[in-house]
């Protein structure tokens, strides 16, 4: 089955450098508006049906997500699953466009470009079809080693595809190249835009260089002064000032920023699978804080992709995790690990993102997330543990939306607990965990009680059968 593998060469990682606080060249915005969507990987969607599409859809609108970017690969399901979706989405309002997943299609000669250009013309004109500047929207994950038999990659993606006769001049080409930033300009005539996919997590923080990037923080017991630190990593727009600068550079390009928000990430399979078993951080709150920076620099950001909606292996899913297909050995970490809370944050922040404004609190709400064993726990696992494990924090994390000022008590045992002052508005607060203990939130407000949230079926385990640094997230709201 096709699956999505990030991080697969040194040059996405090399995408992800910080740089220096120089100036910022806020490239020229397209006629695209402010928009939400969600990375949706068709290759897990292979029995899905219309109402599957349908189902999928209604959540995601009722959620604040105005489209999904449609991953797809070269699967034997891809046209008939993209027909589903766009038929459902006709029906919806709702928008869609294709990823393509170059990890996946063959791209070394011209007629391989054959396909993303019937592909492409097969759902321009549709009206769930999203578009900028009457051009189909189009992005994709990877695809810069593609040379499409010319002579280098630019060359190949421009007079394959961007400025080839069947598609010239009916795409707005808003790739995810995992390359040098500074190679932007080299791209004149392809990118209309940047999809900065990898922007979501703190790249730049490692178990091997943390002591150098987060010099006095022990990560075994972060304080306030440790987690002011961590701060400026978690949910950072340096990267993003970095795609933006360099965008600017590409001549006759519409300069169309797309930036992502991820809320976790965790993939373990072993080197007789996927061959992938690595962690990044995702502490600190980062989906709040990720989108909070996304909200304070919006006027440089056209859209933003939720990275993911479906990615079960990887862990950064925000969907529902029982409804498409799981690859073959990910059900370990996670069957039972719902991330409906992450989901049920979103619309309050892409509003905010889409109009500039917050929109009104009017049901309090409380979500908690944690993991569902110490970081340093050593069970007997041949995969062993995931790179960069170290990082995280043994702390549940909890976000309170509340209408008013009130009372939050955590509690992660019978006797750890504390009582947080919240004020109207967005509050972050997190407790130590304790081994052998649950996770337990109430709100109070004038002495009484708003909300109770305990979930059934999470426990903080010292001793597990297998390495799971995926996160247990649970959520209520008052009545």
């Amino acid at each position: 089955m096709h699956f999505r593998h990030a991080l697969s060469s040194l040059g996405l990682l090399a995408a992800a450098a910080f740089v220096n606080a120089l100036p910022v060249k806020v490239a020229r915005q397209s006629g695209v508006p402010k928009v939400v969507v969600a990375h949706h990987i068709v290759g897990l969607t292979a029995a899905f049906t219309v109402d599957d599409w349908t189902s999928d859809m209604q959540l995601a609108q009722a959620n604040g997500i105005d489209g999904f970017a449609l991953n797809i690969g070269n699967d034997p399901f891809t046209d008939a699953q993209a027909q589903n979706a766009y038929q459902a989405a006709e029906k919806l309002n709702f928008k869609l466009f294709f990823s393509f997943d170059m990890s996946s299609f063959p791209c070394q000669t011209a007629d391989n470009a054959a396909r993303l250009r019937d592909l492409t013309l097969k759902f321009a004109s549709s009206p769930a079809q999203l578009q900028v500047d009457g051009k189909a929207f189009v992005s994709t994950f990877a695809g810069e080693a593609c040379k499409f038999g010319q002579a280098d990659v630019p060359t190949g993606w421009k007079t394959q595809y961007t400025q080839h006769p069947d598609t010239a001049g009916k795409v707005h080409f808003v790739p995810s190249f995992f390359i040098d930033p500074a190679q932007f300009s080299t791209f004149s005539g392809v990118m209309d835009g940047d999809f900065n996919f990898n922007s979501g997590w703190p790249l730049a923080l490692s178990a091997a260089n943390a002591p150098q990037q987060l010099p006095g923080v022990n990560l075994d017991n972060v304080d306030a002064a440790g987690s002011q630190v961590l701060q400026k990593f978690i949910g950072s727009f340096d990267t993003d000032n970095q795609h933006i600068s360099q965008l600017a550079n590409v001549q006759n390009s519409a300069k169309t920023y797309m930036a992502a928000v991820a809320p976790w990430f965790f993939t373990h399979f072993g080197a007789n699978t996927f061959n992938k078993n690595f962690v990044f951080d995702g502490d600190e709150h980062l989906w709040v804080t990720r989108w909070e920076n996304l909200i304070a620099n919006r006027d440089k950001v056209s859209l933003v992709e939720i990275v993911t909606w479906n990615d079960f292996g990887e862990s950064h899913y925000i969907g529902p995790n029982n409804h498409g297909q799981l690859p073959p050995g990910s059900e370990q970490w996670v069957n039972g690990f719902d991330h409906q809370g992450f989901l049920d944050l979103t619309n309050f922040f892409a509003t905010q993102f889409k109009t500039g404004q917050a929109p009104p609190i009017t049901k309090d709400q409380l979500v908690m997330w944690a993991r569902p064993h110490p970081k340093n726990a050593t069970p007997n696992d041949p995969v062993g543990p995931p790179k960069d494990f170290q990082l995280f924090q043994d702390k549940l994390w909890a976000v309170v939306l509340a209408t008013a000022d009130g009372q939050v008590t955590l509690a992660t045992s019978d006797t750890t607990s504390q009582t947080f002052d919240v004020k109207a508005g967005v509050n972050k607060l997190s407790l130590a965990l304790t081994p052998g203990g649950f996770m337990h939130g109430t709100l109070t407000r004038n002495g009484q009680t708003v909300i109770d949230l305990k979930p059934d079926g999470y426990k903080f385990d010292p001793n597990p059968a297998a390495f799971n640094y995926n996160a247990f997230t649970a959520s209520a709201s008052s009545k």
